[in-house]
């Protein structure tokens, strides 16, 4: 987390609802009369009457924690905190689990589908938000991240005055992460085996691809057993760009199983519960930077395709 995003978090003035801490927007340079004008024009996607209502309820103030009315003269600079809210958000059928609770750390297995952190169309149905409400922590935050579709291990910092300690373990890489997949058995590699490339993000903004040039990324390949056509890998990311692991499958000739991104990018909302990326964050050791501790989390999860080890 920035420097910019820590001091937000320690100066909002609305508490965390529900399990969702409000929303920041500063106010830019422009010509709008009013703060409602403003907010109309800026989030088009969100109906006039949402605003009106959540102005009348209070629910949106500056960073004095004065209430906006509609009326409020535009103030170029001003800092403004809103809740987000998403109507008739559908709720995932699916649970997690806390793995491990002290006062410096939770532990989570994350079922696939279900997002870390609220975005886009996510919001309440998202692991962190389910924590918070559940938990009762409003200072609960992710040290790490997993793709939606990628089930497992998720690592959250209880308190804001040692998260920074934390997060400096995986900027160092100082944590060793184990993942598995099932994907393609290909007995003509060696394995295992290391794949490095470099990864860059594709023209499609939500993939990545390799290109040619100094590798980025550093991928182990281990093979953990075969069932006919498949096979179960542990893969070992040595490097942590996005969607490393999917990529350097899929470019192994190997694609992981269920992937609808990788080769090809499938359409958006077409999402099959019964059929899950085949890609599990297995396990997640440190040395803790507080107590000194060796800390090792392992999911209880399992591939639903997993075949024998």
């Amino acid at each position: 987390m920035s420097a910019s995003a820590r001091r937000v978090q320690r100066t909002a003035p609305l508490p965390t609802q529900n399990g969702v801490g409000p929303s920041c927007v500063v106010l830019p340079p422009g010509s709008w009369a009013t703060i409602f004008d403003f907010l109309r024009e800026r989030f088009r996607a969100i109906p006039a009457a949402t605003w009106q209502a959540r102005v009348q309820r209070g629910d949106v103030v500056d960073e004095h924690g004065v209430a906006v009315t509609p009326e409020r003269p535009y103030v170029a600079g001003l800092r403004l905190y809103y809740y987000r809210s998403i109507d008739n958000e559908p709720r995932l059928p699916f649970d997690e689990t806390v793995l491990f609770q002290d006062d410096l750390l939770v532990v989570a297995d994350k079922p696939h589908f279900l997002p870390v952190t609220p975005g886009g169309r996510h919001l309440q149905e998202t692991l962190l938000v389910r924590l918070k409400r559940r938990l009762g922590i409003d200072t609960l935050a992710p040290l790490h991240r997993l793709d939606r579709e990628t089930a497992g291990v998720v690592v959250f910092a209880v308190r804001p005055d040692t998260r920074g300690a934390y997060q400096a373990l995986f900027a160092q890489r100082r944590v060793t992460k184990h993942y598995e997949a099932i994907a393609p058995w290909r007995p003509e590699l060696p394995f295992p085996l290391t794949h490095r490339s470099r990864l860059m993000q594709d023209d499609h903004f939500l993939r990545m691809r390799e290109v040619p040039g100094e590798p980025n990324a550093e991928t182990l390949v281990e093979l953990l057993g075969v069932l006919g056509d498949l096979a179960r890998y542990r893969l070992t990311p040595l490097t942590g760009r996005t969607h490393q692991l999917r990529v350097h499958c899929a470019a192994l000739g190997m694609p992981i199983a269920g992937d609808r991104m990788y080769p090809a990018l499938l359409p958006a909302d077409t999402d099959v519960h019964a059929r899950p990326l085949q890609l599990l964050a297995r396990s997640i050791a440190f040395i803790d930077p507080i107590s000194g501790a060796s800390r090792q989390f392992d999911s209880a999860l399992r591939l639903s395709l997993a075949p024998p080890a």
